[in-house]
């Protein structure tokens, strides 16, 4: 994954701090797959840039079935289309605004994805769950700073929303490597949502995060893999 936008500070590490953060850096990677959509059940979830299995060819060697960018694009316009076309006629619809949004955000064309979710929100601003999969696109695109603020602008119209806690949780680890706030959210998604399905991944996250709270606020980590 690409730097953050809008982290300008930078701290000399001992070999032990880097060792330490690698660690955690291997744990988070995984992590990041983690991040859940705005509206999906927590037991749905699946990572975002997940690679799919190689398969045999027709020599017996495995190939790789993942689709390429640029056919990654093809299909989300593909399925986005007879929804843009509908779009010319009521471009507000936020229903219709939300719909392309998904189907960019789902084949990873963040941009397009962001730009949609935008316009939807412009109509409806105080949808937690698409202001959570903004938020969420924010952070694959990079930019960590924009991601917690939108997942904060979803909790302040909804705040005991589990699916926007739980991001915020894993941007403000990855991104800021801020354990105490994102063991704050967590234990508040657990407090205030005491039969999420994803009970247990939480309660995990915790205690991980939790043996590395001598990690300082704010401090920059390595590009970590989305």
């Amino acid at each position: 994954m690409s730097e953050k936008k809008g982290d300008t500070s930078t701290t000399i590490w001992t070999d032990v701090q880097a060792y330490t953060l690698a660690a955690i850096c291997l744990l988070l990677g995984v992590a990041a797959g983690w991040l859940i959509r705005g509206s999906q059940s927590p037991a749905a979830a699946a990572p975002v840039a997940a690679a799919s299995a190689p398969t045999p060819s027709a020599t017996g060697s495995a190939t790789n079935t993942q689709p390429s960018p640029d056919q990654l694009r093809q299909m989300a316009d593909a399925q986005a289309a007879p929804l843009i076309e509908k779009l010319k006629s009521d471009p507000k619809n936020f229903d219709l605004l939300t719909g392309i949004g998904n189907s960019y955000y789902d084949a990873q064309q963040y941009p397009f994805a962001v730009d949609y979710y935008g316009r939807a929100l412009e109509t409806k601003p105080s949808d937690a769950s698409v202001r959570t999969d903004m938020a969420t696109v924010y952070w694959y695109m990079g930019d960590t700073n924009r991601a917690i603020e939108e997942f904060n602008k979803a909790l302040s119209y909804e705040p005991n929303k589990a699916n926007a806690l739980f991001n915020l949780g894993l941007v403000e680890w990855q991104g800021k490597m801020d354990v105490a706030g994102a063991v704050a959210d967590w234990e508040k998604l657990l407090a205030t949502n005491p039969n999420y399905e994803g009970k247990d991944k939480v309660e995990q996250l915790i205690a991980e995060a939790k043996k590395h709270s001598g990690i300082k606020p704010g401090t920059k980590a390595q590009p970590l893999p989305q």
